[in-house]
């Protein structure tokens, strides 16, 4: 394997994309960070992944001497701590105001004003990435953003009730997939969904496009 070397032929892709370029040459530096511990390790690089490339070109063959190109390794390594630190502070602050979020709508449980996590700010979407959310409680529904009609999320409750009414929720890309049987008629605005059972026939719903 040539993926340790530091000079060698382009890959074909690379070739074309300096063809198109009009250029003869080319030098490029990967920049990369640490995975993070969900990430599953590379063997050619344990613990590190890609974040970007550093590309120079020159329309006439050029020869760059060791020094300048080792000189270039460390300015790129140096530059790919940097980012490492941003990419692990701009995580930090997520955690943080996820972690905060949680304790104003679990406050919000605890003074039993369960309809408060929807409509009140921060609300459940302010939790998790998505493009919906809905709150069936007490035979009422509450909707924030792309979610099924009220009687789409009533039926959806009932399938949960019936086949997965022993789990305490459920979580899917897609509910076609899982198995809901009227996952086309919701079309393409709703696709994934994750579930959480407050009580037996309560829940709370987040929604994916």
């Amino acid at each position: 394997s040539l993926s340790g070397s530091t000079l060698r032929s382009p890959h074909g892709c690379h070739a074309q994309y300096m063809a198109n370029m009009g250029s003869i040459a080319s030098l490029v530096l990967s920049v990369t960070i640490n995975k993070e511990e969900d990430e599953t390790e590379s063997d050619q690089q344990r613990g590190r992944k890609l974040w970007g490339l550093v590309v120079c070109h020159h329309t006439s063959p050029r020869f760059v001497p060791f020094p300048l190109r080792y000189a270039c390794e460390f300015l790129v390594q140096v530059f790919g701590v940097q980012i490492n630190k941003e990419v692990e502070l701009a995580a930090q602050l997520r955690e943080k105001h996820i972690l905060w979020t949680q304790t104003v709508l679990c406050d919000m449980l605890l003074r039993d004003a369960p309809v408060g996590i929807i409509t009140q700010s921060p609300n459940v979407m302010d939790l998790v990435n998505c493009d919906g959310a809905s709150l069936y409680y007490k035979n009422k529904v509450w909707l924030l953003g792309v979610a099924p009609s009220e009687a789409e999320i009533r039926d959806i409750a009932e399938w949960l009730i019936e086949y997965h009414g022993a789990s305490t929720g459920l979580s899917t890309d897609s509910l076609m997939e899982a198995g809901y049987p009227n996952a086309s008629i919701l079309g393409d605005a709703v696709c994934g969904m994750a579930a959480v059972k407050i009580t037996k026939r309560d829940f709370l719903f987040w929604f994916r496009s």
